[in-house]
């Protein structure tokens, strides 16, 4: 391929428009040439935000010009993933799946082969790897600033007993809906990242919402082949939020309060290359060290951008691709199988 990386983005909700389209248009390794989404109002706030992208009502208008585009960006239902995916890399489009990369793993894992075998490259938005807090942790670990770890608690949670989005509110956990597929592939994904293979798993998923048609709050136990102990909890419905990471070692702990804070700054309109864009201000860093002796440690600049520069490199120059999708199917494998506990949800 040469650059720049000629792109269409399916799907222009939270997804497309503040998770991808950002980093596409800012990044001048890529163009973004065709914007998909079939909601009025969200055509026409891509064509304000995008002038120069031509907005399609259906993906079946965008793989009709194909032969101009080089990357597909899929940002629409988990659901659908896997058939757009297919379509692509038949296309010989490189594509990146936003998570739930698929509704299954067995799924997942047969799209990789497809890919493979017609020499596409295809990978995962894992975005979560770029937050600035866990990085700061992975960094801290890499120190041994904490010791040897027994427990990682972790926490996506928030107050929203109504479902605004109505694909989410409708999907079951078949069609890849449900809290832990959502929000336990971010949360999962990061324990896998730091601790390693699962030898011990234990669940506790709920439907809460009245009618709701998938888990909306979830408490996960992993037990690593490490030795460590993750603690994961998803919630829509807690009024009161916990720690976002809260980890304990031997010689410390590292207890970190609030979200990054990049998808609150993009969904208010920043774009990547604003100043101070992923910056975190100091009253909002977490503490090290044993209790009542605890030192503020800075958080390190978050950075999704990362993820599309990782990109441009694998595709353009011949570097590894951000994220492996092996490791998205490794994490569904996990999901299945915690929900497997579960006989309701499995």
């Amino acid at each position: 391929m040469a650059g720049p990386l000629r792109t269409g983005i399916v799907g222009f909700g939270t997804s497309g428009r503040v998770f991808h389209a950002p980093f596409v248009s800012t990044d001048p390794d890529y163009s973004l040439d065709v914007i998909v989404t079939g909601d009025p109002e969200r055509q026409a706030e891509a064509r304000r935000q995008h002038p120069g992208a031509q907005v399609v009502a259906t993906p079946e208008e965008l793989f009709a010009q194909a032969d101009r585009l080089d990357l597909i960006v899929l940002g629409s239902p988990p659901a659908t993933h896997a058939p757009l995916a297919r379509t692509a890399i038949d296309a010989g489009l490189a594509v990146v799946v936003d998570k739930p990369f698929a509704v299954s793993s067995a799924e997942g894992a047969d799209l990789i082969d497809h890919a493979a075998g017609r020499g596409v490259p295809i990978t995962v938005f894992q975005n979560r790897r770029w937050d600035g807090d866990f990085l700061t942790l992975r960094s801290l670990l890499r120190d041994g600033a904490l010791g040897d770890i027994h427990r990682f608690e972790s926490r996506f949670t928030w107050w929203k007993p109504q479902e605004a989005k109505s694909w989410k509110a409708e999907a079951t956990t078949a069609e890849g809906g449900g809290i832990l597929f959502d929000l336990g592939t971010h949360l999962v994904d990061q324990a896998l990242q730091l601790f390693g293979d699962v030898d011990e798993v234990y669940a506790e998923l709920d439907t809460r919402r009245p009618g709701g048609a998938a888990d909306d709050d979830a408490f996960i136990s992993l037990r690593h082949a490490s030795g460590v102990r993750s603690h994961l909890w998803m919630s829509s419905l807690a009024a009161q939020a916990g720690p976002r990471f809260r980890v304990l070692g031997s010689r410390a702990a590292y207890t970190k309060w609030g979200l990054d804070e990049q998808e609150g700054r993009l969904k208010g309109g920043a774009l990547p290359t604003d100043d101070g864009y992923g910056a975190e201000p100091e009253s909002t860093w977490g503490v090290l060290g044993v209790d009542p002796e605890l030192t503020r440690v800075p958080t390190e600049r978050g950075s999704y951008g990362t993820f599309y520069s990782l990109l441009a490199d694998a595709l353009l120059r011949g570097g590894a691709l951000p994220v492996d999708p092996r490791d998205a199917v490794r994490v569904l494998e996990l999901l299945e199988r915690i929900r497997a506990t579960v006989p309701a949800f499995a």
